[in-house]
């Protein structure tokens, strides 16, 4: 299997840059998959979503992303996120209160339903 070369950067850092043998996102229009090879493509992130990487090593990488966009070429993908979290680093406890939070932002909840999916998504591979 081909490989391809992915970079994932939010407005603060970069998260992650390496090879990977498959990458899968939440986009505007649904759940996309992508392979090397794949026809070349701009992608909306959702408010919420996840971006799950699968390295050469097989090493899985799962981020909660928060808006944003991807762009895809036969042997690249570039993730750019608004904001993004490892589903390592997400704390469970907060973002459970902040969805329950009368009070908090819609944005907020949002940010806080894609770290949960993370983590959750995390743990089921």
């Amino acid at each position: 299997m081909a490989d391809m070369s992915v970079d994932m950067v939010s407005i603060e850092r970069r998260l992650w840059s390496g090879q990977a043998s498959f990458v899968s996102a939440t986009t505007t229009e649904g759940q996309i998959g992508i392979l090397h090879g794949h026809e070349p493509v701009l992608g909306q992130l959702v408010e919420g979503g996840v971006v799950t990487i699968v390295g050469t090593d097989g090493e899985r990488i799962v981020a909660a992303v928060n808006g944003g966009f991807f762009s895809v070429t036969g042997a690249t993908v570039r993730i750019l996120a608004e904001t993004a979290d490892f589903a390592s680093d997400v704390d469970v406890d907060a973002a459970r209160a902040v969805l329950a939070d009368p009070n908090a932002s819609e944005l907020d909840k949002h940010a806080a339903e894609g770290r949960l999916k993370a983590v959750e998504q995390s743990s089921t591979l």
